[in-house]
């Protein structure tokens, strides 16, 4: 029996991050975890709705992460709130940071998986969306919905 080589298994998918912003380039980025962060994210205990990640001195760090405790976990407790490192290559970090110091763009972590059995996270350079643009795609994903159940009924 051959295993998948590649194998994802998505943990969480910031469904909210597509919507606010305009997604402009993606990165992967390995994520620093405790032990029984880990045994967390493999049952799914995680939040990122409110997360982003910020350039500092000596990498990327990720904020607002909530990783639940484990509730086996019999090790020092761990505060769920704790930004992590975030492990990319050092030309990564340069061009992140670039695009992090341009007025309007931030870092946005869109999705948490694991990727050969390690916490990856996708994180993406976006452009923050205007309220107009935001109403124009809902009227636009309405607008096809009501094509599509038309042009299926006849």
């Amino acid at each position: 029996m051959k295993k998948e080589k590649n194998k994802l298994e998505t943990i969480y998918s910031n469904r909210k991050a597509r919507f606010d912003f305009e997604i402009l380039e993606t990165f992967e980025a390995g994520l620093v975890l405790e032990g029984p962060e880990v045994k967390s994210l493999r049952a799914k205990q995680v939040n990122m709705s409110s997360s982003f990640a910020r350039v500092e001195k000596d990498g990327i760090y990720l904020y607002g992460m909530q990783i639940l405790p484990y509730k086996f976990n019999t090790l020092k407790e761990i505060d769920p709130l704790r930004t992590r490192k975030l492990l990319l290559n050092r030309q990564e970090i340069k061009k992140l940071k670039g695009a992090s110091e341009q007025k309007g763009y931030t870092l946005v972590p869109l999705e948490l998986y694991f990727k050969n059995g390690w916490a990856k996270v996708s994180l993406a350079v976006a452009k923050g969306k205007k309220t107009f643009d935001k109403k124009e795609k809902i009227k636009e994903r309405d607008l096809d919905r009501e094509t599509r159940r038309e042009m299926k009924g006849r």
